[in-house]
């Protein structure tokens, strides 16, 4: 069992070459996943054993980061390949002006989320992409239709601003919803909130009776997707095409590793036979205990 730690903090940061130097040297040798360190601060998913977070915590409470929003879940097998520290432009890419270190929405607890966003006069906006939205989302919340987080802010200048007084945003973690709450800020918005800790901490404290989450919450680990209490839901990632599979989708036309029924019918004999082998490949690698690197 790996315990898994998604955090992130808006944090002026003067070296970030150097946090990741010493993020590097500290990280106990169990420890995958990633870490992206910019001058706005510290975002990413990691884990390890439990002493191992635990440890990473520390660390990154001594490094300045001592008011992240974190949270923590489980995994059965290992999330992620290997670790990486990264430093960046950015820690969310919105690709403009946006200072989360000065100014960002208000913050709204999961327990308060219901009452504001069934408000009549309140746009509830997933800030999420077109995928992650479709997989699951909140009940009447809008589509903006992005397959970048860049692509928010030519969203942004469509809102008809003269319906929507208040703004209502959420997002996996609550990093894109804040980067974008100060971003909407900045453009005139005045009355602008944001899910605290995101879907996943809504999932978690929400119970599932009074819960407006509709369908699962696509995560950027091998889990692929949890439901309320952060259960596993069984969905996967088809290797050739990258669709989000459902159990049931992968009843038809789904071999594993190779093909599924959304692109079955368009892939070249060369894009199939370098599937069916690297498939043979982790299969081999699996029968041996051992993990396949382009797994």
């Amino acid at each position: 069992m790996f315990k898994v730690l998604a955090l992130y903090q808006f944090r002026s940061v003067k070296n970030p070459n150097q946090v990741v130097a010493m993020i590097k040297s500290a990280a106990p040798s169990d420890v995958c996943g990633t870490l992206i360190v910019a001058h706005e601060g510290i975002n990413g998913t990691i884990a390890g054993s439990e002493a191992s977070m635990n440890v990473m915590l520390d660390v990154l409470n001594t490094l300045g980061f001592d008011q992240m929003e974190y949270k923590f879940s489980h995994a059965i097998e290992k999330p992620f390949l290997r670790f990486k520290v990264l430093e960046k432009k950015e820690i969310v890419t919105i690709g403009c002006d946006a200072n989360p270190c000065s100014v960002v929405g208000t913050y709204v607890a999961p327990k308060d989320w219901n009452d504001l966003i069934t408000q009549p006069d309140v746009l509830v906006i997933d800030t999420r992409n077109d995928y992650e939205y479709a997989l699951g989302t909140f009940s009447g919340a809008v589509n903006p239709n992005t397959e970048c987080f860049r692509d928010f802010p030519k969203y942004v200048a469509s809102i008809d601003r003269k319906q929507f007084k208040r703004v209502a945003m959420f997002c996996t973690g609550g990093i894109r919803c804040e980067k974008a709450s100060s971003y909407m800020l900045s453009e005139g918005f005045e009355e602008v909130y944001h899910l605290k800790g995101g879907i996943l901490k809504y999932l978690e404290e929400v119970d599932r009776s009074h819960s407006l989450w509709e369908g699962a919450c696509f995560v950027f680990d091998r889990r692929v997707a949890l439901g309320h209490q952060l259960e596993i839901t069984g969905h996967k990632l088809c290797f050739a095409c990258r669709h989000v599979l459902s159990p049931k989708d992968r009843l038809v036309d789904y071999q594993e590793g190779v093909h599924c029924r959304y692109c079955i019918n368009n892939l070249t004999a060369l894009r199939r036979a370098r599937c069916i082998e690297r498939q043979k490949q982790t299969e081999i690698a699996q029968s041996q205990d051992k993990q396949h690197i382009g797994a």
